[in-house]
């Protein structure tokens, strides 16, 4: 028991009680930061991930929360703006004092807030497709790397749809032009001659497609099967596939594997054009499994609207938001360099029939899926692995690449292990 010392007056002995319990109720709940565009021309594909994290906060919140705590989602609008990202992240660490922040889409927000995450030593849950070239010890990346998504929709189209000749279009920032620049390189190495890969980049928000389209149309009229790998993002596929379709390029002509397009980008579509075009995820609406089914069904109730669609990032949010919470419950803590140690090894349901695994690198194990877009929106599979891919942080394409390694164990703990010299060179991601 502390006693007052005896010159303290009471006014000074209830204010002190006062800030106790002030700081003992801030305490009671676990925070968890919401970082995803409200507004802007992300807006389009992140807005139903915070309603994704509102929606397992609250699922979580009826199983009793965590540590015998509730859950409280602080959610901020970084609004589409790189720079703002960082700024926002700060705002989420240092003043709102999160556990855990689960947020970003596109590789240039990500990049914007690595920095402020690495300093203040935040978690950060990433749930999107990306190009790899990175493992940090305060990230966890949740979506596919290349040889999870980009990879295997290249061998996919090569070996089961006999393509010879390849446009590789995309967003003008990191993601695309990292993942092409690994794709070129694999291309190559399968032998395709650097004439036939035409490479194109257009700003977000793009909206004049005509004359590319044009020009993927005559590129394509060579005699040998031709088709685009995309990686354009946000709200420029909408004028994208609708410039497809007035210019009469259908799926059996130039077909399109997407990496940025799922059920949510196609239910602002007229997709009776785009039926056949296909996209590589690690997850699709239409799989047939309880899991799937229930967690569907839990999405309607929430957001109050039957028309709703679920996709492959929300699946990259379910499953790392279960094994943060798994985490903490095994450290008995939030603490982050508790979670961080526990959280190797996790393993939670996916919501295709099997399971997802936190590896070392902070990359999980993934199928891998081809869908086929269909009439109502929704897609057809196609193709999948027959098991499990564990994600690489480091592509094995790429000369300053291939002989780096992510392992975050000890003795390691290393982002980027030199297996040839022995050392971990630079910074650790």
């Amino acid at each position: 028991m502390k006693f007052l010392p005896r010159k303290m007056s009471l006014g000074a002995a209830a204010l002190m009680l006062s800030v106790s319990s002030v700081s003992a109720y801030a305490a009671d709940t676990i925070k968890v930061g919401v970082l995803h565009s409200l507004s802007g021309t992300m807006a389009i594909s992140e807005t139903t991930l915070k309603d994704t994290v509102l929606m397992l906060v609250e699922e979580q919140n009826k199983k009793g929360g965590l540590l015998g705590k509730k859950l409280e989602a602080v959610v901020v609008d970084p609004a589409s703006n790189w720079p703002l990202f960082a700024e926002k992240a700060r705002e989420l660490i240092e003043k709102d004092k999160v556990d855990v922040v689960f947020g970003c889409w596109t590789s240039v927000s990500r990049k914007s807030v690595l920095p402020v995450f690495e300093e203040l030593n935040g978690l950060l849950f990433y749930p999107v497709q990306y190009e790899g070239e990175e493992s940090s010890k305060n990230v966890f990346y949740t979506g596919a790397a290349p040889n999870q998504q980009a990879v295997p929709a290249v061998d996919y189209l090569m070996n089961e749809v006999g393509v010879k000749r390849w446009v590789l279009a995309g967003t003008d920032y990191v993601y695309p032009r990292t993942t092409n620049k690994i794709l070129e390189a694999y291309l190559k190495d399968k032998g395709v001659a650097a004439e036939d890969i035409m490479i194109n980049y257009t700003p977000f928000g793009h909206s004049d497609w005509q004359s590319i389209v044009a020009d993927i149309k005559k590129f394509g009229s060579a005699g040998k099967k031709t088709a685009v790998v995309s990686t354009i993002n946000g709200d420029a596929n909408v004028p994208f596939y609708k410039e497809l379709g007035n210019q009469g390029l259908s799926a059996e002509d130039i077909p399109v594997v997407a990496f940025s397009v799922g059920e949510e980008e196609l239910s602002g579509l007229d997709t009776a054009p785009l039926v056949g075009h296909l996209a590589a995820w690690n997850y699709f609406m239409s799989i047939e499994d309880d899991t799937n089914s229930e967690f569907i069904s839990t999405w309607k109730k929430f957001i109050k609207n039957d028309k709703r669609v679920t996709n492959d990032p929300m699946e990259a949010h379910y499953i790392g938001f279960n094994m943060w919470a798994q985490a903490v419950e095994k450290a008995g803590t939030t603490d982050v360099s508790k979670v961080q140690e526990a959280i190797i090894g996790v393993t939670v349901p996916n919501l295709t029939g099997g399971y997802a695994t936190m590896m070392p690198n902070h990359h999980i194990t993934k199928p891998v899926l081809i869908g086929e877009i269909q009439e109502d929106g929704q897609f057809e599979t196609v193709w999948q692995t027959t098991g499990t891919v564990v994600g690489d942080a480091w592509s094995d394409y790429l000369p300053g690449s291939k002989d780096l390694t992510a392992d975050w164990m000890a003795p390691l703990s290393c982002g980027n292990y030199n297996v040839k010299t022995g050392k971990c060179s630079g910074q650790n991601y």
